[in-house]
């Protein structure tokens, strides 16, 4: 398997796009005051705060564990409030050969949207990909989001001793890729039309999957996928509508309609893509979702599942 990869993820949040990009671009030492249980603190090292190429110090939390971090400030956009640090010293580096993060923020109605991509390279296959660490930095802008927007509402009405708490949004959309060394079009053939097959395939994560309506490989087939995923230590099932198929780009997109996913979700919606990629492909999935309130965590945990799910695909695939 392939040791490079990119997560992905959005979070909606209801500061506005160029203060939260300021504090990250040009205060990040101020983060251990917003959000002390996840940054203990944040020194500048070399250069000036808000410049490309200084380098930062992070003490952090992440998995239970205090752990350290230096970046370095690979590129500042102002304009598109954007921001890219690369790793270059600290714990992450014992499992990464490299990883470099982007953070940026767009203004959206009222608010704005978050995005955070992860690119790496992973020091040997046995190593995961960095979700939980995308999780953190979620959870760590919804606790800077708090106190912009509570900052602001401060400033609008200066007399009135009352917090207003920011209602986190019940949207947003994950994505992570996944290198193979299959061909797209088999990988694409095999969710789109072979998926009853996927149970011989990794059966320690999907025990079967059956065909409730239409035909197998046409947009309208409900299909009843029994995921015993050993997700989260608990088997699950899903019915799941097959809304669009693009066989000339390998893409196939299914809408969640019954199953333990609806206990925390009011939608979701899974769409799998395959790219040619040198002599393999790039698989990117991407999962789009409405929680049913908003103490419901982002779906990476889902998300890693079908990563893995993709290499024991990958693995038949190439076998065969």
């Amino acid at each position: 398997m392939s040791l490079f990869g990119k997560v992905e993820a959005d979070v909606e949040i209801k500061a506005p796009a160029e203060k939260f990009h300021e504090l990250f671009s040009c205060r990040p030492h101020h983060i251990s005051n917003v959000s002390p249980g996840k940054v203990q603190g944040c020194a500048l090292h070399e250069g000036d705060w808000g410049k490309e190429g200084s380098v930062i110090f992070w003490d952090y939390v992440h998995d239970g564990k205090a752990k350290v971090a230096k970046e370095i400030i690979e590129a500042i956009d102002e304009k598109n409030n954007s921001i890219t640090f690369k790793v270059i010293e600290g714990d992450m580096l014992q499992e990464y050969k490299s990883l470099k993060a982007t953070v940026k923020a767009t203004a959206k109605g009222e608010g704005s949207l978050v995005h955070w991509t992860m690119e790496y390279e992973k020091l040997n296959e046995s190593i995961p990909e960095p979700n939980s660490l995308l999780q953190f930095v979620l959870d760590l802008s919804k606790d800077l989001d708090s106190h912009l927007t509570q900052a602001e509402n401060e400033l609008k009405t200066p007399k009135t001793p009352i917090l207003l708490s920011a209602k986190m949004p019940l949207f947003g959309k994950v994505e992570a890729d996944v290198e193979i060394k299959a061909p797209a079009e088999n990988f694409h053939e095999i969710f789109s039309c072979r998926p009853h097959h996927i149970s011989n395939v990794s059966p320690g994560i999907i025990q079967g999957c059956a065909l409730h309506e239409g035909d197998r490989g046409n947009e309208g087939s409900v299909i009843n996928w029994v995921w015993d995923y050993v997700h989260d230590g608990k088997a699950k099932v899903a019915k799941e509508v097959i809304e669009a198929i693009d066989k000339k780009n390998n893409s196939v997109t299914f809408k969640v309609i019954e199953g333990d996913l609806m206990e925390e979700y009011k939608n979701i919606k899974i769409t799998i893509q395959a790219t040619p990629k040198g002599k393999g492909s790039l698989v990117h999935w991407t999962m789009e979702y409405e929680k049913l309130h908003e103490n419901i965590v982002e779906p990476n945990t889902l998300l890693q599942l079908a990563l893995d799910l993709s290499k024991d695909l990958d693995a038949h695939l190439v076998q065969a």
